[in-house]
């Protein structure tokens, strides 16, 4: 199956550039997505034509601004996108929801910086940003080494990214916004300066190729690092550094989504085998889909809603509420152990069938849910940092 494409009158293929096209050209993409999932998978990365798919339908410029000639798609918009991917390929969408992070990252950076990393709206951003590597001040910047993890969509990237702890003659450089004893800047470079290191053998989101990196003694020039505490550009996608992780809902509502509609095109053809029923007069497959229908409904309502009023906000320039600060990250946390679990009874539900990976995208999705609920997003300690956010105390993470 192909993907239809949009070409101006030199025959060359058009990229969509305003949200309306992006987002049409998401879902006419869904059914060859599905197709290619599970070789996807089995590939272990995303391949060059799924990239080149990504890539001209305007996946990767998402966030690009318009003063850059980009769409500039609102944090609402972006989940919207992730969601519609994510109902035909789950590891595609992991891997778009990270690549255009490059229109948010430039936001980050000196404009001649911008230009040689992102000056290509439709860059494709990958990294990890945890300061897991050490970043030692040298003249005109950093010696960088380190080894990091979770390099989703590191195989076909063209920006690669780390996080970094930053030491001065060996000791721990204090950050200067924010007084923490030690600075955290991430570090932007091409994928070629990092030896990957693959190590992306899991039961899920197998199709991420996200790989390990690591490297020794790499000079990174300091106009080549950013704070997240220092945007350069103002607007909601970089008035709080949280933009980079609202629209990672996305990836499980269009995952549920997609495993809903799944089953309720197998109830129209299955019989009980005990009892002869039909799943569609059977009670308890009516409740179940029911029942998943509702808690879907809930948790995507909860994203939306709580990403509206934020970007609301931030658009007025409003100091942003703890119930504002805490609700997007809640949300993100029930959407991910919401879909894990609408997921695992429609798995129970289809009983024996489910099991077979060539035969069954139920058993994919499954694994997909159980290794995206490991995403710190997804973790219980999203409840007790929020927690302490509610009852008036302060924020431990940057982006709450």
């Amino acid at each position: 199956m192909t993907t239809p494409e949009t070409h101006d009158v030199d025959g060359s293929v058009r990229i969509p550039n305003t949200a309306e096209d992006i987002l049409r050209r998401a879902r006419e993409a869904v059914p060859f997505l599905r197709e290619r999932a599970a070789g996807i998978e089995a590939g272990r990365r995303l391949p060059e034509d799924v990239v080149a798919l990504l890539r001209r339908n305007g996946v990767f410029r998402a966030a690009a601004p318009k003063d850059r000639g980009g769409p500039e798609l609102t944090s609402v918009q972006q989940t919207e996108l992730i969601e519609t991917l994510a109902t035909g390929d789950v590891s595609t969408a992991w891997c778009s929801m990270i690549g255009m992070d490059s229109g948010i990252y430039a936001g980050y950076l000196e404009e001649d910086a911008v230009q040689e990393f992102y000056g290509d709206l439709d860059t494709a951003n990958s990294g990890w940003i945890h300061p897991q590597g050490r970043a030692e001040r040298v003249p005109g910047g950093y010696r960088v080494s380190g080894h990091w993890r979770f390099g989703s969509g590191s195989t076909h990237c063209d920006v690669l990214v780390a996080g970094c702890r930053v030491f001065k003659d060996g000791e721990p450089e204090p950050d200067p916004v924010t007084g923490d004893p030690v600075q955290w800047r991430v570090m932007v470079a091409r994928p070629h300066q990092y030896e990957l290191v693959d190590t992306w053998f899991t039961t899920g989101l197998a199709g991420s190729g996200s790989g390990d990196y690591r490297v020794t003694d790499l000079f990174v020039p300091e106009e080549h690092s950013f704070s997240f505490q220092v945007p350069r550009r103002t607007g909601p996608l970089h008035a709080a550094p949280d933009a980079i992780l609202r629209k990672m809902s996305g990836v499980p509502l269009g995952m549920a989504r997609a495993a809903i509609d799944h089953v309720r095109d197998l109830a129209g053809t299955r019989v009980d085998r005990e009892s002869g029923t039909p799943w569609t007069d059977s009670p308890r497959v009516q409740s179940a889909l029911a029942r998943a229908e509702m808690e879907l409904a809930a948790a995507r309502a909860s994203v939306y809603s709580g990403l509206e009023a934020q970007w609301a906000a931030l658009e007025r320039g409003d100091e942003p509420t703890a119930q504002q600060r805490t609700a997007t990250a809640l949300a993100r946390y029930h959407a991910f152990r919401t879909a894990r679990n609408i997921v695992s009874v429609l798995f129970d539900l289809v009983g024996g069938s489910s099991v077979y990976r060539e035969k069954s995208p139920l058993d994919r999705w499954l694994r997909d849910a159980n290794t995206m609920c490991q995403h710190a997003v997804a973790q219980d300690s999203i409840l007790e940092l929020t927690g302490q956010v509610l009852l008036g105390g302060e924020s431990r993470s940057p982006f709450l």
